[in-house]
């Protein structure tokens, strides 16, 4: 399965192994259960939730028993993210994909928190911070991955490398400012299409 070759999940892969994207519809049942089959379809083996609004746990055990599922909520009201969030979502994403698996973060839009946590998992996998937003936009072209500060300073944090950190906020700020995206617009556009 390739970048963009999904048709109704609303996901992407970033990688071969690694998918950002929104909930599975919140309306409709019938279309949620085949956003999920046609994940799981496509390999999909976990899922991890960010959403701290709700969750699909329940709706993917029993409609996708095999998946693993962690529910990994926090807000999205642009507050500093706690190492510990990006310590525990990031060491399960690593664990399913070192085992072979395939792996979904998400949030409510598919904006902010599941690309943020996707972001952190590429920097523990050693990609570059603006090669993992430039991964991340490609698969996601909304994403604005607002805790990508927050992520790096996590990673640099686990590293020890206050250096490389200054750097590479100077470089992903850079990098946001060539590649503008207009986060207003976004959200006026996924609430149009009922999200």
């Amino acid at each position: 399965m390739s970048v963009g070759s999904l048709a109704v999940a609303d996901a992407g892969f970033v990688t071969d192994h690694l998918l950002v994207g929104g909930d599975l519809d919140t309306r409709d049942a019938s279309l949620a259960e085949a956003q999920l089959g046609e994940l799981v379809e496509a390999g999909l083996t976990h899922v991890v939730d960010c959403r701290i609004e709700w969750d699909d746990a329940a709706f993917v055990a029993e409609h996708a028993p095999g998946v693993g599922y962690l529910h990994h909520g926090m807000d999205d009201a642009g507050q500093r993210v706690p190492d510990a969030w990006f310590d525990a979502g990031v060491a399960w994403v690593v664990e399913a994909l070192d085992a072979g698996g395939t792996v979904l973060t998400h949030c409510h839009m598919g904006i902010n928190r599941g690309p943020s946590l996707g972001f952190a998992v590429l920097l523990a996998q050693g990609v570059d911070p603006e090669e993992a937003l430039g991964l991340i936009r490609a698969a996601r072209p909304v994403a604005f991955v607002a805790y990508a500060d927050d992520a790096l300073r996590w990673h640099h944090g686990r590293h020890g490398t206050p250096d490389a950190l200054a750097r590479d906020l100077e470089r992903v700020a850079a990098w946001r400012a060539a590649h503008r995206l207009d986060l207003a617009d976004v959200i006026r556009r996924k609430r149009a299409q009922g999200w």
